[in-house]
This record gives C-alpha cells, structure tokens and sequence, in this order.
C-alpha cells in the first residue's frame, strides 16, 4: 500500500466533481474533430485510392494491414509518453494543443497522392496513411481519450461525458459522408475537389480541438500521479497490473468491435450505393444520414436505460437490435428502402455500444485502482487504442481482399463496369459483414460483470483513501 499526504477532503472533491455542461459540450466537440479524420479513412479514402488515383484494391489492403504493426507500436509508446508527462495543462490535455496542426495537415496529406508510378504511390500512401493514423491520430487521440477520466470520479458523470462525446463524435462522420461528395462533384469530381474538401474538413477539426482544449481541464487524483512519481514504480509491475485487469480485456475487445461495426457499413456503403443502387450521391447521404442521426438520438437516451439496467444490458439489448436488423436486411438486399429501414434499426442497436463503451473503460480505469492500486488512465486507453485500430484496419483489409478475389476493378475515372461476381460481394460483405461483428459484440458483452462490483469497488476505494492509503 502507499500512503498519500492529501486529506479526506480533497478525495471527496476530487471523486464527486461534477462536471459544467459547457466542458461536456467542448469534450464532445473534440471526438467531433476525430472522427472527421475517422470519417474521412473510414468512408472515402479506399474508394478514392481505388476509383480517382486508380490504385488497386489489393494495394489499398495491404497497406491497412501493415499498418496494423506500427498502430500497436505507436499507441503504447505514446501510452508512455502521456503517462509520463508534465506541464502547466497537465498530463493529457496539453497533447490536444500541441497536436492539433501536424493532425489537420496530416487529413490532407492523404489526398495528395501524387500521379507517379505504382510503386511510389504505394510508398506515399503507406507513409501518409502510417503518418495520420499512426502517428498523429494516435497522439491527439489517446491523451483525449484519457483525459475523460480525469474530469471527474463521480461515474454518473463520467457517463454524461461518454454520452457527451458518443453523442456529439458522429457529427463529424456525418458531415463528411453527407457534404463531401456533392462537394467533390462540384468542384469537378477529381482529385484536386477531393483536396480542396478534405482542406475544408481539416480546418474545421482544427478549431474544435482547439475548443477541447481550452474548455476541459484535469482535474483527478493530481495528488496520486504525484506521490505514484516519487515512488517509481517498476514497468513490471505497470505492465502486470494492465494484464491482469480482465476486464481491460473485455472493454478493450468491445472497442475495437466499435469501431470495426462502423468500418464495415463505412467502407461498404460507398460502393454498396455506386455500384447495386446506382446512385452514390443522394441515397449515400440519407442512408448514411439516417443511421447515424439515430445512433445520436439513440445514444442522448440510454442515460435513462444505463440507471435502470446498467451498462451491460444496455449493450445486449442494442447488440440484438442490430442483430435483427440485418437479418431483415437479408429479406431483399436490393430494395433502397428496406436498406434504409434496416440502417436506422442498426443505427438504434448501435446507439448502447457507442453511449456506453468509454464509460466501461473508465470503470474499468477504477476497477485496476482498486485492484492493484494504480491508476492507469493513459496505459489503459493506450492499450485500449490499439484494439480499436486494429478493427478497422483488419476490417479494411478483410473487404479490399475479398473484393480484389471477386475481381473488383480499380479505375482513375471514378467509375468502372464491374463483373458479376464483384457486385456479389459487395452486396454479402455488406450484408454479413455486421452480422459477424454483432454476433461478436454479444458474446463478448455477456462476459462484462463490473456493473455488479462496481459500487462495492468505489466505497472500498473511498475508505481506503480515506484513511490515507490505497
């Protein structure tokens, strides 16, 4: 046990912070700006290399897939990095600030492929995409991540700031999906209104990380990090303290599912509308549009469902929905307004996972407090990121593979006449695809057992901080 010099008084401060609404508001307004730069990789950028730069999409793969060696890398070094930082902001709120501009630029860079050969476009795209994803994504990211468990203790509160910011995160891949390409169109349908738009985008994520920052402060066990840093505790024992939290595992395994549920319908889509509906401007809009404004309303009213069910069967229940969903969807893949029906149905199902998943991470955050005692917020969401890259980058490389095996036709026109067999695929990835990830989310849901031990781990951590131990 370690002995702290702070008094009852700041523990009970510092655990039942509230936190303004403004700060929600601007906390949320940082994930916006992420999932711009999500939005952007997730939706449009394979179907730009393969349809306006002409790469194939074997190549694209390839690329997301060994990338997936260096996101691991990245995200526990700057695990470290954030966990080791000291400033007058903090410790992972000054990254939202010194990251900001390298991430915009970053957006950018990865529509500036130049007009070469294959194989140095191959080696632009892997650098620019290891650059944005890896690199900066990954060091704005993951210290806003963790920050959410320093605004507060109270786990009420830490809910709203996770329903806050999966409330207000899929504005920005709304904006993408639903104004990029009318945009792109406009501007003349090549690659040069691909980079005026994603200019635009990359402006705009730029000024709310800036909000982010300036609105939220840390405000959690500053006295713990303090006497933690003059106790030096081994990396061993950091390490086996992460490993053995099972539920890291779970939560960790549960995010990456979330973001692999958005990568398969945000990859598909495009193609799915171009390609079986023939129409990849107005339909792409209002399917894309529709699922996830309901996601947004879905997740504004699970706080009422988390209180009375807790998070765990909050989840079920979504996870089902979406399940459902798409097994409807297999009725008649072809019908527009079927595919709309289901869209808003997955997007329903959907609503639990994204309102309650960083949640989870922060109980879970807790949990390895009250375990090992140690807090390990930058270790845990570091950790964490990894999975939830590893998803959509395996998503992505599963679908250019198989869509490459059905002899799916890469071309700098914007549009190809494909075979059979490609449209075949298209319409089972995007038909299956979400099915084997919810089976998935379920299973893994059903093993999450913290709601029940959580009170019990909050008072025994109060009583012993309490008494000056933990």
């Amino acid at each position: 046990m370690y002995k702290t010099a702070y008094s009852n008084d700041i523990v009970k401060k510092s655990q039942f912070l509230k936190v303004p609404f403004s700060t929600k508001v601007a906390y949320g307004c940082g994930d916006v700006a992420c999932n711009i730069s999500f939005g952007v990789v997730g939706t449009y950028l394979t179907l730009f290399y393969t349809d306006y730069i002409g790469i194939s999409a074997a190549t694209v793969g390839l690329v997301m897939l060994l990338s997936r060696v260096f996101d691991g890398v990245s995200d526990i070094i700057m695990g470290y990095i954030v966990s080791h930082t000291k400033s007058k902001y903090g410790q992972s709120r000054p990254w939202i600030l010194w990251t900001a501009v390298p991430y915009t630029i970053s957006i950018i860079l990865l529509f500036m492929v130049p007009q070469t050969s294959p194989r140095l476009q191959f080696i632009y795209i892997f650098v620019t995409y290891n650059f944005s994803t890896t690199i900066m994504y990954t060091a704005v990211n993951l210290p806003y991540g963790s920050l959410s468990a320093m605004l507060t203790r109270d786990q009420e509160e830490r809910d709203m700031v996770s329903v806050f910011r999966m409330a207000m995160s899929p504005f920005g891949r709304i904006a993408i999906a639903v104004f990029t390409m009318p945009v792109v169109k406009m501007l003349g349908n090549d690659q040069r209104a691909w980079i005026i738009s994603i200019s635009i985008w990359a402006t705009v994520a730029l000024f709310l990380l800036l909000f982010c920052f300036a609105k939220c402060k840390e405000n959690v066990c500053l006295e713990e990090r303090q006497v933690q840093e003059k106790e030096k505790r081994s990396g061993k024992a950091t390490i086996k303290a992460l490993f053995t939290n099972q539920y890291f595992w779970i939560v960790g395994i549960l995010w990456m599912l979330q973001n692999a549920t958005v990568s398969v319908t945000g990859i598909m889509l495009p193609y799915y509308c171009k390609y079986i509906f023939q129409n990849e401007t107005w339909m792409y809009s209002v399917l894309y549009f529709s699922e996830f404004i309901t996601v947004i309303i879905g997740v504004m009213l699970c706080p009422m469902l988390i209180k009375r069910i807790g998070k765990r069967n909050t989840v079920l229940i979504g996870a089902f929905i979406a399940l459902a969903a798409q097994c409807i969807f297999m009725v008649n893949p072809y019908s527009f307004k079927l595919t709309l029906v289901i869209s808003i149905l997955r997007g329903l199902g959907a609503a639990p996972l994204n309102a309650c998943v960083f949640g989870m991470l922060n109980d879970v955050v807790e949990f390895g407090h009250w375990k090992s005692g140690l807090r390990q917020e930058a270790y845990i969401f570091s950790a964490g990121s990894v999975g939830s890259k590893i998803g959509p980058g395996l998503t992505t490389a599963i679908v250019t593979g198989l869509m490459t095996i059905s002899g799916y036709i890469s071309s700098t026109s914007g549009a190809a006449v494909q075979p059979q067999s490609a449209l075949d695929a298209i319409v089972s990835l995007y038909m299956f695809g979400p099915l084997i990830v919810w089976i998935i989310v379920a299973v893994v849901t059903f093993m999450y057992k913290l709601d029940k031990i959580y009170p019990k781990i909050i008072s025994e951590l109060a009583e012993r901080e309490g008494q000056g131990e933990y």
